[in-house]
């Protein structure tokens, strides 16, 4: 895998932490980075009189060095490798902030990670969507499709979703789809005027990713 800048393994993701269900006390961050964003999920949890215990799994030797000295555990590794560390119906929340993009088999990842839930678990994931404004205009009037070092076209992004598509995936392993809110947002004149004259047909291309709430509720066939 790309190792990417520094500054990518700190971001604080602050839109996401309102995903996490009130009730969560112990979570799983799986592609935690340097554990920015489950650090500060912490502290507001404990200011709130609500203290959760946070686990991370990072791939990079680095973030993960750095994440040991605000999470509870840090594994270093391959989710894939680290697995059989993580023990089964431990955790109420697994989080995945923009990673399902960058594994090769979504569904096999996400199949893996289910049992580490205990019954009626959340899994969180923000998932970059295909269908933003910006990335369809390039696409459809520019004919363009050119891979960047971030954003919707990351070059170590190797899975694209549309909204729909982000849902059905997580269907198809075995979660109920709870809510699948649009985050950072076009403020875009000319995406107003499309949404506009096509009656909010094209609403769901407004935002840059959508972020994901999902229960394990049921058996995979």
């Amino acid at each position: 895998m790309e190792v990417k800048k520094s500054d990518y393994y700190r971001n604080l993701r602050p839109e996401m932490l309102d995903i996490i269900p009130a009730e969560v006390s112990m979570l799983l961050e799986v592609g935690c980075g340097e554990g920015a964003f489950a650090a500060n999920l912490k502290t507001k949890r404990a200011e709130s009189g609500t203290p959760v215990e946070v686990w991370g799994v990072e791939m990079d030797e680095a973030a993960a060095g750095k994440a040991v000295a605000v999470l509870d555990r840090v594994l270093q590794g391959d989710v894939a490798a680290v697995l059989s560390d993580l023990p089964a119906g431990h955790f109420d929340c697994i989080v995945l902030n923009d990673v399902i993009e960058h594994v090769a088999d979504p569904g096999a990842l996400l199949g893996s990670l289910r049992p580490l839930l205990k019954p009626g678990g959340h899994l969180v994931a923000s998932i970059p969507n295909v269908r933003y404004f910006f990335n369809v205009v390039d696409l459809a009037v520019h004919g363009r499709w050119d891979y960047t070092e971030e954003g919707i076209l990351d070059r170590t992004h190797l899975r694209f979703f549309t909204r729909s598509s982000m849902i059905r995936l997580l269907e198809d392993c075995g979660f109920i789809v709870e809510a699948a809110v649009g985050i950072n947002p076009t403020g875009s004149a000319g995406f107003r005027l499309v949404n506009l004259l096509t009656l909010g047909r094209w609403s769901d291309m407004k935002y840059l990713q959508f972020a994901c709430l999902a229960r394990a509720s049921r058996t995979v066939e």
